[in-house]
């Protein structure tokens, strides 16, 4: 069964925002993923952007806080509106597929379901609702982050 769970999205701040929800809520990241471990030919990263986080999952209870830092390229992150997404963690490429399919019907698809840089089945829309999704199924935790 899939597992929702928010995911922030900030300016070149996030790792300090994380540490400031871990102080608060306790706990140990189960991901903290920067944008140089992904840097490829395929995949540049500018030297300005190396550090920054490109992805970070807080477990709070049952539930995972995640967030990153948006790409300078992505233009900044209006922090009145919009800098949050549902984050779906399923437990197949199947059920990925089928929430994917039916949430973003009517929608913009925004990355496609795709095998992602990082090893996991990822994509990510706007419904038709202007909310944005994304879907993720990592064989390694099957829902569980």
């Amino acid at each position: 069964m899939a597992l929702i769970n928010p995911h922030i999205n900030f300016n070149g701040n996030a790792e300090e925002a994380f540490l400031f929800y871990q102080s608060v809520f306790g706990g140990e990241f189960a991901k903290i993923m920067r944008f140089k471990d992904l840097a490829s030919d395929e995949f540049p990263v500018p030297e300005s952007e190396v550090n920054k986080i490109m992805h970070i999952a807080l477990p709070i209870s049952n539930n995972i806080l995640m967030g990153n830092d948006v790409p300078e390229s992505m233009g900044p992150v209006n922090e009145n509106e919009n800098r949050s997404k549902i984050s779906i963690s399923t437990a197949s490429r199947e059920e990925a597929d089928k929430l994917f399919n039916g949430l973003s019907a009517g929608g913009t698809v925004e990355y496609p379901m795709s095998d992602s840089p990082w090893g996991s089945y990822f994509g990510m829309f706007r419904d038709k609702y202007g909310i944005e999704w994304m879907v993720d199924f990592d064989p390694k935790y099957k829902g569980k982050v």
